[in-house]
């Protein structure tokens, strides 16, 4: 588990080599990005995964890439042997970890974006890019596997996984309802819950042994969904 799964590496490749044509070509920008009226009216549904690879500037790019780099293990590790979480380490299925690891992140770049496609369907000038979506499906399936690892905010805080859980998604819900900065909360909040439900689906077993973390982590979203339920009641 010490080495870089190979498919991390390919993933941190095609992100950088793609955000920094996109960094010199306006008009290669412009046609992958994450854009609502491109994608509801012109039908382009490929932005949903290609703005996944573009990025603002070199600081997003690594910030990401740092994040992908540090849980990428963790999580191919899981998906190639789940029992990996009772301290078996007498099998490892690499191919099978790299492959549903590969799934995980495209998946969870689709579901943020389109949650932020949902959020944001009355805006058409909304634009975005970023591997945030992917990142953070990936970083929730680690936090679900492993909710009491400690984590270094800022690489200086420590703080417990699950702790940072319930502030990520509590801050991403606050920020997607307010729409709170230049952040896209709703393609970060997708990601995460996408990323921890779908790790939660592949070895049910997770809810047994970190059912009190995983029950924290869903407060947020749950009062996320009483948030939107009760809006829609009083329109």
């Amino acid at each position: 588990m010490n080495n870089l799964p190979f498919i991390t590496l390919i993933i941190i490749a095609i992100n950088a080599i793609v955000s920094m044509k996109g960094f010199s070509d306006w008009a290669f920008l412009e046609k992958y990005k994450f854009n609502i009226a491109r994608i509801r009216n012109n039908k382009e549904y490929y932005r949903l995964i290609t703005s996944g690879f573009l990025h603002v500037d070199y600081t997003h790019l690594i910030f990401n890439m740092l994040t992908l780099y540090f849980f990428s293990n963790i999580v191919v590790a899981f998906f190639g042997n789940p029992f990996v979480v009772f301290g078996d380490t007498s099998f490892m299925n690499q191919n099978l970890g790299s492959i549903l690891f590969l799934a995980l992140y495209l998946l969870s770049i689709i579901a943020g974006n389109v949650l932020a496609l949902i959020e944001h369907r009355n805006q058409p000038n909304y634009s975005a890019v970023g591997a945030s979506g992917g990142v953070s499906g990936i970083l929730f399936s680690a936090i679900a596997v492993y909710p009491t690892l400690m984590l270094g905010i800022f690489f200086v805080i420590p703080m417990p996984a699950w702790i940072f859980a319930i502030i990520y998604l509590g801050f991403s819900v606050y920020g997607m309802r307010r729409n709170l900065g230049n952040l896209g909360h709703a393609a970060h909040l997708g990601g995460s819950v996408f990323g921890l439900l779908a790790t939660i689906l592949y070895f049910p077993e997770l809810l047994q042994i970190n059912r009190f973390y995983i029950i924290l982590m869903c407060l947020p979203i749950v009062a996320m969904i009483l948030m939107m339920l009760y809006k829609k009641n009083n329109a």
